[in-house]
C-alpha cells in the first residue's frame, strides 16, 4: 500500500540528550583510536572528481558479482524496480551529488551511498550526471556543478546558451550535514536545488543540519535514536514558502535485522542502529521513488510507502 509522505510530527519529542556514562568512554576511545588517519587517507585519496565515474570498476552495482553481499541486500529492492520509461523523463540536465559519512573515501565500495551513484547512472543513462565526495569536499564538489553546468568558477555562464538543471543531494552522518552546508553554497551562488535527502544526519561542527536552505525545493530526513551516533530528528523549512518538508521519518530495527558485515566489527557492536538505516533496503526504496518523481515529466508523485514496517528498537 502506498501512502502520502507525511511530516511524522509529535515523533521527535523535546526531551534533553542524555548524558552518557562513563563506562562508555573506553569504548569511543578505541573507535576514534580505530578511524585515526582517516583524514590523511582522505587527503592522498583526492583525485579528479572524474575517477569517479566508476568506483573499483563497478558500473552496475546491481548485477556486478564483486559487489559487497551486504550491499547487493541494501540495493534488492531498487534493483527490482522498472525503468521508467524515456518518454515521461524529464527534457532538462540532472546533477545528484552524494557525500559519504565519517572519514569515509568517496571510493569505498564497501559503502552504498557510493555505489548508489553507480545505480543511478545506470538506471538514468547520460540524463544523469551523479558523482560522490567526502564531506570535506565541498570545493571537489562545486567544480563538478560548474562544470556539469557548463559554467565558471564564480557561477556565471560559460558560453551564451543558458542551461537549466536539476540538482539533487543526498549524505549519511556526516555527509547527510554537509548536504545542507552545500545547499547553503549553492544558495550563495544562487543556485537552485530541487531535493535534499538527509540519511540519519549527524551535525559536524560548525554546520546546522537542520535548517533547510531556501534555495531548496524539497527535503527529506530519515533517521533512528540508538547507538553513539542517534541521527538528527527533525529538520525545518529556513522559508515554509519556499521549501518543503516531505517528511522526517523515525526508522527502528528492534525486530529487522539489517546485514552490516561489510562495516568494521567494532562499528557493527558500538553504533550498529547507525549502519542498518545506511543499508536499509527500505530507505533506498524511497529514495529512488523521490527521485524518480523528480525527474519524470508528468506530475511529480509524493507518495512513497509508509514507515511503518519498523518497530522500536
Amino acid at each position: 500500500m502506498r501512502r502520502s509522505l507525511i511530516q511524522l510530527r509529535g515523533r521527535h519529542g523535546h526531551t534533553p540528550t542524555r548524558v552518557r556514562e562513563f563506562r562508555f568512554l573506553p569504548y569511543v576511545i578505541v573507535l576514534l583510536a580505530l578511524t585515526a588517519g582517516g583524514e590523511r587517507s582522505i587527503a592522498q585519496d583526492q583525485a579528479s572528481f572524474s575517477s569517479n565515474t566508476s568506483a573499483n570498476g563497478v558500473t552496475d552495482p546491481c548485477s556486478d558479482p564483486s559487489v559487497h553481499p551486504a550491499i547487493k541486500e541494501a540495493f534488492h529492492l531498487v534493483c527490482a524496480k522498472e525503468r521508467p520509461p524515456m518518454a515521461n523523463r524529464v527534457n532538462q540536465q540532472v546533477i545528484v551529488i552524494g557525500f559519504v559519512g565519517g572519514f569515509v573515501r568517496r571510493n569505498d565500495v564497501k559503502h552504498p551511498e557510493v555505489l548508489f551513484a553507480n545505480y543511478l547512472r545506470s538506471r538514468y543513462g547520460p540524463m544523469v550526471h551523479a558523482a560522490v565526495f567526502g564531506n570535506r569536499e565541498t570545493k571537489q564538489a562545486l567544480e563538478f556543478i560548474h562544470e556539469s553546468m557548463g559554467t565558471n568558477k564564480d557561477g556565471s555562464q560559460a558560453s551564451s546558451e543558458h542551461k537549466t538543471v536539476k540538482i539533487i543531494l543526498y549524505g549519511h552522518s556526516w555527509g547527510a550535514s554537509q548536504v545542507l552546508e552545500f545547499a547553503g553554497e549553492l544558495e550563495r551562488e544562487k543556485i537552485p536545488v530541487s531535493l535534499t535527502i538527509q540519511v540519519d544526519s549527524v551535525r559536524k561542527r560548525g554546520q546546522n543540519d537542520r535548517s533547510v536552505p531556501a534555495n531548496v525545493e524539497r527535503a527529506v530526513n530519515f533517521y533512528q535514536r540508538k547507538g553513539l551516533t542517534p541521527g538528527r530528528p527533525l529538520i525545518v523549512a529556513a522559508n515554509a514558502d519556499q521549501t518543503k518538508i516531505l517528511g522526517n521519518f523515525h526508522m527502528t530495527y528492534k525486530h529487522e535485522d539489517i546485514r552490516c558485515d561489510n562495516y568494521r566489527w567494532l562499528s557493527r557492536v558500538l553504533n550498529k542502529p547507525h549502519h542498518q538505516i545506511e543499508n536499509d533496503p527500505y530507505v533506498w526504496d524511497q529514495i529512488v521513488t523521490l527521485i524518480d518523481s523528480e525527474l519524470s515529466s508528468q506530475n511529480r508523485v509524493e507518495a512513497v510507502q509508509s514507515a511503518s514496517h519498523t518497530s522500536e528498537y
